[in-house]
């Protein structure tokens, strides 16, 4: 029923915390909030992101607020079984741009008595359930689900609205690429497009 490695609990409690929104909602920053506890509290803490994402610095994990903390980039998530075993704690940030197997990554992780906090975006720009985010909400111990403020009309907005016509699932970008939008702002833009 369960996978093989859902079976190998170690001892400790490990966990999977879930952090995830639109653009401009603030994972980040509670992602790095949490660290920098965990941090304060003398546990180990190893942090990493995709390293395709180089948009405000090559290492640091950054948030739109510029708070910021040192982090190591992989291509892979296998990449973070690898470098995480000596972690009390390890972070995760644009966890969206990771391969499905960081599901898998992340339950190993947890079985062997880690905390591990995840941070992204949970929707794509069309809407749809992005990445691995989905099946990492799944099997969490906690998801806290943050939102930004609509820029059309000030409501709580949990789209990523993409402001031109690529259609590649991947474009990093930042305010000149998207904007947050509730639910209503985005069916009236795309209906004026």
């Amino acid at each position: 029923m369960y996978p093989e490695n859902h079976l190998k609990f170690q001892g400790k409690r490990g966990r999977i915390e879930v952090v995830c929104g639109s653009m401009y909602s603030g994972k980040t920053e509670e992602l790095i909030r949490r660290l920098k506890r965990a941090g304060i509290a003398r546990q180990k803490v190893e942090i990493f992101k995709p390293d395709t994402d180089i948009r405000y610095d090559e290492t640091a994990v950054v948030s739109h607020n510029d708070n910021r903390i040192p982090s190591t980039p992989v291509p892979a998530a296998v990449n973070i079984l690898l470098l995480a075993s000596e972690a009390d704690v390890i972070g995760i940030d644009e966890a969206q741009f990771f391969d499905e197997g960081l599901v898998e990554v992340c339950s190993i992780l947890a079985n062997r008595g880690k905390r591990v906090i995840v941070a992204g975006l949970d929707m794509d720009f069309r809407g749809m359930p992005f990445g691995p985010i989905p099946k990492l909400m799944a099997i969490a111990e906690e998801v806290t689900k943050v939102h930004a403020v609509c820029m059309d009309c000030g409501y709580t907005a949990n789209f990523s609205h993409r402001l031109n016509d690529n259609e590649n699932l991947v474009l990093l970008g930042e305010k000149d690429l998207y904007v947050p939008l509730c639910r209503e702002c985005v069916c009236l833009r795309i209906k004026s497009e």
